[in-house]
């Protein structure tokens, strides 16, 4: 469902920008923690300022750097904690004040939770929370955190991956075509590299769970293998910061 998330936070779910919120707190709820408004409001600055010291918080922080870079055993720590830097990232790099959609987001998702208690008690909450955490570790799509924009050929930003998860995770492998047309809908991503070969004849992928065991195993391979550009002043960081970024609403 966290897919499903990205997918609406690109409004490709529905015409309106109303209904794709709408249907993403709706596919949050199965989720049990709280995520689509504040992923669309980060994901946004991803697309636009990828890489971007500070306001892309995709890229790993100087701790996880410095204390996950070395030996296979770390690396593998490191995959297995990626929900939790996925949480602390925005907090720590590029905080915002929560927003009205987030707060609605946020009341959704425990109301959600509540029935569920309700019906099913601890156990059933925690299976949701502990399914969407799992399901951002050691599991084989999780991978795509990795392939995405980890760096395993000098020079390449962005990878695709063509493997058959696409079939279950919203084409998010298509993950050139997707950075090049971010409005082009997922059934629409195989298409578009079928119409434009040309365009798309770089190194990619045909296994996520591969992807992660290069990651853990290829000594030259760290969280620090990203891309990193700081273009922006620091005047306008801190100009675009007060704004609350992008996404303000």
């Amino acid at each position: 469902m966290t897919l499903a998330l990205h997918e609406l936070s690109h409004n490709l779910g529905a015409k309106k920008p109303f209904w794709n919120r709408f249907l993403s707190m709706i596919a949050n709820t199965c989720m049990g923690i709280p995520a689509a408004a504040t992923f669309k409001r980060y994901h946004a600055e991803h697309h636009k300022f990828l890489g971007e010291h500070h306001i892309d918080v995709d890229i790993p922080t100087y701790l996880e750097g410095n204390w996950f870079k070395n030996g296979h055993v770390s690396k593998l720590l490191w995959l297995f904690f990626q929900p939790a830097w996925y949480s602390l990232r925005p907090m720590i790099l590029n905080s915002k004040d929560p927003n009205m959609y987030e707060f609605t987001n946020y009341f959704c998702t425990i109301v959600a939770d509540l029935l569920v208690y309700s019906r099913y008690g601890i156990p059933g909450v925690l299976y949701l929370c502990l399914g969407t955490i799992m399901g951002m570790q050691w599991h084989p799509v999780a991978g795509h955190f990795v392939a995405e924009h980890y760096v395993f050929n000098e020079g390449q930003e962005t990878y695709s991956y063509y493997g058959p998860l696409n079939w279950i995770c919203f084409n998010v492998g298509y993950h050139i075509e997707h950075h090049d047309f971010p409005y082009v809908a997922e059934s629409r991503l195989a298409l578009l590299r079928k119409a434009a070969p040309e365009f798309y004849e770089y190194p990619h992928y045909h296994s996520w769970v591969k992807v992660m065991y290069d990651f853990v195993m290829d000594p030259y391979v760290t969280p620090f293998s990203r891309i990193k550009r700081k273009e922006l002043s620091d005047e306008d960081f801190e100009a675009f910061r007060k704004k609350g970024g992008l996404c303000t609403k």
